[in-house]
């Protein structure tokens, strides 16, 4: 029998005026929206304050009503961004790995790093160290610098800081990339469009990674593309390297890259 995780009773108690909040789909004067929540205003106005102080609900200061906050919504946005691109790439990616006879991958920026959501293989599959939610290396893989290549640099910054890279897939701290090898090799991800790996650091595997991006300009997906090197041509205007650029460019105008939006 499964364990449930201990949780905290007043967070999942305020979260139901959330939930009645959610399913309101307006602002709400706070009777009302204690009442749709199961409990007294006395009782449910310590939690709008707080939630109100981290951003979760407003309040209006005409009205009274309360809605929905910029921090709630911000996470909406982000979640529905990664579940419509995740959504859109997955049966692209696989029509990628059997046009191009080799595995590909697909990962978001998730809390640990880039996080592959999905793999799908060729016929004949290639042994490497990935699966769904295998957390790549920053610098170190093709995955990885992707992400580094395009996301902002106080991110990736914040990361390495962190020693987020070091738990990766592919990490090896004494071949990890430092100083200006760094800009060095995130520049020419830039200047091509892709991130290339050539048997390091999967020995006799070669990789294309290509930044798949939404409408606001944000790398909402890394789409990989890796196989031996006996077959697999990296040369960066091989085959392979089209195909891939072709398949994370129609992703990235799916989610609505590069349409301009005109001025009000």
């Amino acid at each position: 029998m499964k364990r449930e995780s201990r949780g905290i009773q007043s967070i999942e108690v305020g979260g139901e005026l959330l939930r009645a909040l959610a399913r309101s789909g307006e602002p709400m004067m706070l009777r009302d929206l204690a009442r749709e929540a199961g409990m007294t205003p006395a009782k449910a106005h310590p939690y709008l304050a707080s939630f109100s102080r981290i951003g979760l609900i407003e309040q209006d200061e005409t009205t009274g009503r309360y809605e929905i906050g910029a921090l709630a919504l911000e996470l909406g946005l982000i979640s529905l961004r990664r579940l419509s691109g995740v959504r859109i790439a997955r049966p692209k990616i696989a029509a990628l790995a059997s046009q191009i006879g080799h595995a590909v991958s697909l990962a978001v920026w998730g809390t640990h790093g880039p996080t592959v959501v999905q793999l799908e293989e060729p016929g004949q599959p290639v042994h490497i160290v990935m699966r769904a939610g295998s957390v790549m290396a920053l610098l170190e893989t093709a995955t990885g610098r992707a992400f580094a290549a395009f996301l902002p640099e106080k991110t990736i910054n914040a990361a390495l800081e962190s020693g987020l890279d070091r738990h990766g897939v592919g990490y090896n701290p004494k071949r990890a990339v430092k100083g200006a090898k760094v800009v060095e090799m995130l520049a020419e991800v830039r200047k091509h469009g892709l991130a290339r790996a050539l048997g390091d650091p999967l020995p006799g595997v070669n990789a294309f990674s290509a930044p798949v991006f939404d409408h606001s300009g944000h790398v909402a997906l890394v789409i990989t593309a890796m196989g031996p090197e006996g077959t697999f041509d990296a040369r960066w205007d091989s085959p392979i390297a089209h195909a891939l650029r072709d398949c994370a460019g129609g992703i990235s105008k799916r989610l609505g890259y590069g349409m301009t939006v005109a001025a009000e």
